[in-house]
């Protein structure tokens, strides 16, 4: 493993070879209206790699996203989706199961003055038909989570020169993955805001540190490694990088720039109090990392309240505009990682990408 012996050095590796990119700082991608095109466009044009996380769109809307990020975009730019978008089949939930749901998150409702959501159908696109439309549009970068595509998909991008990047919580995973060919690969640590992606085992039983899981997935793959997860100053991308990461992903410190597609409520979140954050299966169904809020304690994981993704989202979905409009932030719950307390929110996230390879540059002189 190469040593970072001078500041010229970490700027050149396969990563930023493989992407075109002239810094190996990669914006996470953010789901759910989070992300925005103004935020990929200034990551990339500040010699990073913008991201737009569009699993909540449906082919159509894959389709235009990805022709206004080319014409916004003077450079490469990365979509995300992911691979499983149901914890269960969706006919095995049935609407018995779907009202039984409800029956148990009356009391919240109720606590809001909000309706019942009526059950979403389809309840997700498939991954393959979103995939199909990425391909189609030729983004020039395709990240997934929650699994590994199909040989024919993978062939597909390497075919229209379509960089891939799979994203893994495990050695495991990271290990699928490079066996199926995928070009690069995160490795997610657990201190990473938003959904712990594990696609082999629970999520609760693949929960690995930074700093445990970087260099073991190093060792274990032969393609290029970017290090997620609690990364969000220029003092946690060199110590990534020294335990070799081609390159580092960056959410929260992101997530609370000027550009992103967070709400008032959440960028006020991200300034103020403890930024205490917990692990939760609440608001989607599926495990993530999120600010701690009077939810997220009185429903824990496995609490019978909880449902499968993706009802868990829809049944939440109401809830969370509801907490916003009245001021119930109680009710809320807002994606944030761990290094959360160090985070600066507002700031433009061009000149956040510039400031942190200036920082960068000075640690390794």
């Amino acid at each position: 493993m190469p040593l970072l012996t001078h500041r010229r050095d970490w700027r050149r590796t396969r990563a930023t070879e493989l992407l075109g990119l002239e810094h190996p700082v990669i914006q996470g991608p953010f789901g759910s209206g989070l992300s925005s095109i103004e935020l990929a466009a200034a990551v990339t044009a500040s010699g990073g790699l913008g991201s737009f996380g569009a699993q909540h769109l449906d082919p159509a809307g894959v389709t235009s996203l990805v022709d206004s990020l080319h014409r916004r975009i003077d450079g490469v730019f990365n979509v995300n989706l992911w691979v499983s978008t149901h914890d269960v089949p969706e006919a095995d939930f049935t609407d018995a199961d779907w009202d039984a749901a409800v029956t148990r998150l009356l009391p919240l409702y109720e606590e809001l003055r909000i309706e019942p959501p009526q059950r979403p159908r389809p309840a997700a696109y498939g991954f393959e038909e979103l995939a199909d439309a990425l391909i189609t549009a030729q983004a020039p970068v395709f990240s997934f989570v929650y699994g590994v595509p199909s040989p024919e998909i993978l062939e597909r991008c390497r075919a229209a020169d379509i960089v891939t990047i799979g994203t893994a919580i495990t050695v495991e995973e990271a290990v699928a993955l490079d066996e199926a060919g995928v070009d690069a690969i995160v490795a997610s640590g657990f201190e990473a805001g938003g959904h712990r992606v594990a696609f082999l085992r629970e999520a609760e039983d693949s929960l690995v540190g930074t700093l445990a899981l970087v260099p073991a997935v190093v060792d274990a793959v032969e393609a290029p490694v970017i290090a997620a997860g609690g990364i969000a100053t220029a003092r946690q991308a060199v110590a990534a990088l020294a335990l070799g990461a081609d390159a580092v992903q960056i959410g929260t410190a992101f997530l609370a720039t000027a550009q992103s597609g967070v709400t008032p409520e959440h960028r006020a979140a991200l300034t103020s109090g403890p930024r205490r954050t917990r692990l939760t299966r609440v608001q989607t169904g599926r495990l993530a990392r999120g600010l701690t809020a009077r939810i997220t304690e009185e429903i824990a994981t496995g609490d019978p309240r909880i449902a499968p993704y993706p009802y868990q989202a829809a049944l939440m979905k109401p809830v969370a505009q509801a907490a916003r409009e009245q001021g119930r932030l109680d009710l809320a719950v807002f994606w944030a990682g761990q290094s959360a307390p160090l985070v600066r929110p507002g700031r433009d996230a061009g000149e956040f990408v510039s400031a942190l390879v200036g920082e960068v540059d000075s640690l390794l002189a």
